[in-house]
């Protein structure tokens, strides 16, 4: 209905031009600037009607800039996605691939203090740090390089990710394909103070975490050495997990 009134209203007579218009005519009462008013605002409004009038381009309404043959997103840069897709979490069996690896699972750590082992928040799992216990037992103490080399410190880190896996498994009620992203770790090393490859260390950790869950399981990651870490363990492993609902 609107776009009746414009063109009803942009199709009426338009205003003469100054130079044509009768003295005698009824615009005579208007100023020039006046009748110069309200011929432009006549011929916006036959412009309007025909906008209106016309379908709507898809390329006008596009949310992305066109340059040559590059699309330029109006809102930023894109940035590659960190999500794995449903289709790959059906598709890929991190259960499987454990068994393929010649792994067992830990049984799942009891907390140790006044702490659960992990909570579910949404769709994320927020994991307890996780020490190097295998069924109750604690398998590496000491610290690194005094007490333990550097590739012995690996294999207490990487325990420490079986134990994330396990704690984790459980929360998702023991279907891992629930796991969307492993999102980030933090890692502790039992250092003396010259040792600086705590990274190196917190890979037996990261390294696991590929391994079973393959792109899902790249994350970020801090990797910290401390002077001491409870009951004298030589790394301590805790972990944030997006997983599907």
């Amino acid at each position: 209905r609107d776009r009746r009134l414009l063109v009803n209203i942009a199709l009426q007579p338009p205003v003469p031009h100054l130079s044509q218009q009768p003295t005698s005519n009824k615009f005579e009462a208007f100023s020039a600037h006046q009748r110069r008013a309200m011929y432009t605002m006549k011929s916006c409004l036959l412009t309007l009607a025909v906008a209106l009038s016309a379908p709507r381009s898809t390329a006008a309404f596009s949310p992305s800039l066109t340059l040559g043959s590059s699309r330029l997103p109006t809102g930023g840069v894109q940035r590659r996605s960190m999500h794995t897709s449903p289709a790959l979490r059906m598709s890929y069996d991190p259960d499987a691939r454990i068994k393929e690896l010649g792994i067992d699972l830990p049984k799942v750590a009891a907390a140790a203090a006044n702490y659960v082992p992990y909570i579910v928040s949404g769709n994320y799992v927020y994991v307890a740090g996780q020490i190097p216990v295998l069924n109750g037992e604690i398998q590496f103490k000491g610290t690194v390089p005094k007490d333990k080399t550097m590739d012995i410190a690996y294999q207490s880190a990487r325990l420490c990710g079986l134990n994330i896996i396990a704690q984790v498994k459980d929360a998702c009620g023991g279907d891992l394909k629930r796991v969307k992203k492993v999102v980030k770790l933090v890692g502790f090393v039992n250092s003396e103070d010259t040792f600086t490859d705590q990274p190196k260390v917190i890979n037996g950790a990261s390294d696991l975490m590929v391994e079973v869950f393959g792109d899902a399981g790249r994350h970020a990651r801090s990797a910290v050495g401390v002077n001491v870490l409870p009951l004298g363990v030589t790394t301590e492993v805790e972990a944030i997990v997006e997983i599907f609902p």
